[in-house]
C-alpha cells in the first residue's frame, strides 16, 4: 500500500475513532445522565412529599374543625332540650293561672260569707292541692306587696296616693297575682304603685 492509502486509512480511522465514543466515555456519559435523572426524581419526589403532608394538614384542620362544630351541635342540642323540658308545659301552666285567679276571688267571697263553712273548706282544700300542684310544676307567685316596682316583674295599672311615706315607689297593692316558671317571669304582676 500506498503512503497515501496508509494516510487516508489512518485519517478515516481516525474519524470513525472521533465519531464513536469510547466504552469509558459511554459509561461516564450513562452515568452523569442516570445521576442528573436520579436528581431529578429525588426532587419531584421531595416536592409529591411535600404536597401530600400539605394535603394531610388540610384534612387534619378540616377533621378538627368538623369535630369542634359537631361538639358545638350537640351541646347547643342538649340545652334546647334541657330548656324545652324545663318549660315544656308553659302554655298549658299559663292556660290554668287563671282558674287560680278565680279560686283567690272564690275564697275571698267565702271570707265574708259565713254560712256554708264545708263548701269553703271543700274549696279551701282543692285550691292548695291545686297550689302544690303548680308549685311541683316550677310556677311560684311573685312577691309584689310592699316591694320596690320592678319593670322586670309588675305591670303598673294605676298610681294612687301612697298610705304612708315608706310605700312611696312601692306596691301598695296586687290587681292579678304574676308568675315565675322555673325562674322565668309567664306572667308579670299587675300592681297599684303608691307615690
Amino acid at each position: 500500500m500506498t503512503q497515501k492509502h496508509k494516510n487516508q486509512k489512518m485519517e478515516n480511522n481516525a474519524e470513525e475513532i472521533n465519531g464513536k465514543k469510547t466504552e469509558t466515555e459511554e459509561k461516564v456519559d450513562d452515568h452523569v445522565n442516570e445521576k442528573s435523572s436520579r436528581k431529578d426524581r429525588k426532587d419531584k419526589s421531595a416536592e409529591k412529599i411535600q404536597e401530600l403532608e400539605q394535603l394531610i394538614a388540610d384534612k387534619d384542620d378540616k377533621y378538627l374543625r368538623l369535630q369542634a362544630e359537631f361538639d358545638n351541635y350537640r351541646k347547643r342540642t342538649l340545652k334546647e332540650k334541657m330548656d324545652l323540658i324545663k318549660s315544656g308545659g308553659e302554655s298549658l301552666l299559663i292556660n290554668i293561672l287563671p282558674v287560680i285567679d278565680d279560686f283567690d276571688r272564690a275564697i275571698k267571697m267565702m271570707e265574708t260569707a259565713q254560712e256554708n263553712t264545708a263548701i269553703a273548706e271543700g274549696v279551701n282544700l282543692i285550691y292548695k292541692r291545686f297550689n302544690d300542684f303548680l308549685q311541683q310544676n316550677g310556677v311560684k307567685e311573685i312577691e309584689a306587696i310592699e316591694k320596690e316596682f320592678d319593670l322586670d316583674l309588675h305591670e303598673a295599672i294605676t298610681k294612687i296616693p301612697a298610705p304612708n311615706e315608706a310605700l312611696k315607689g312601692k306596691v301598695v297593692d296586687v290587681v292579678q297575682k304574676g308568675y315565675y316558671l322555673n325562674d322565668k317571669v309567664i306572667r308579670f304582676a299587675k300592681v297599684v304603685i303608691g307615690e
